[in-house]
């Protein structure tokens, strides 16, 4: 597998993002931009990785206006691999609408499995594709901010964004 990165700003810090020519298969975000690529990199063990050397903006430019405006999300091309339980578990999480949230037992039970609460919750630590598909949206049952790989401040902020966002635009 041949991945390119590259990393962009935004005001949540530095986005760095990844794919291959199919699609994106990483972002994160945070605030060291090597400790983004280490990431990366132990997602990615066995992959050819290298920034992108092309014009700016082959994943990044989408990414970035996926996060101004949620509803682009799903529009942005994924190359993701995952389970078949990790993959329907993703397609629920992009059906989940900008400015709403969901918990990891209602969304076991959407998908027909109200026992698979940890699993659910498993399947959206290990979303590589922050943001594109938003396991931000998922909040413990007490609607608490439960873990986020790119830390709970960004959580609330991707929420409280898409919250106004959607209020303004998308009602």
């Amino acid at each position: 597998m041949h991945i390119e990165y590259e990393v962009g700003d935004h005001k949540l810090g530095k986005v760095l993002v990844a794919g291959t020519e199919r699609g994106v298969s990483f972002l994160a975000l945070g605030d060291d931009v090597q400790a983004l690529v280490n990431e990366l990199k132990h997602d990615y063990p066995n992959a050819a990785i290298e920034p992108w050397r092309g014009p700016r903006g082959r994943w990044l430019t989408a990414s970035l206006q996926a996060l101004a405006h949620p509803e682009l999300g799903p529009g942005v091309p994924l190359d993701v691999r995952g389970t078949a339980f990790q993959s329907r578990v993703w397609k629920a999480l992009q059906e989940i609408p900008p400015g709403e949230t969901r918990t990891y037992s209602g969304l076991a039970a959407a998908l027909g499995n109200p026992k698979s609460t940890r699993a659910v919750a498993r399947a959206c630590a290990t979303n590589r594709v922050s943001v594109l598909i938003p396991c931000h949206r998922v909040l413990g049952v007490s609607g608490n901010l439960t873990g986020y790989r790119w830390g709970r401040e960004r959580k609330a902020a991707l929420l409280a964004d898409e919250r106004e966002y959607a209020a303004l635009h998308l009602r």
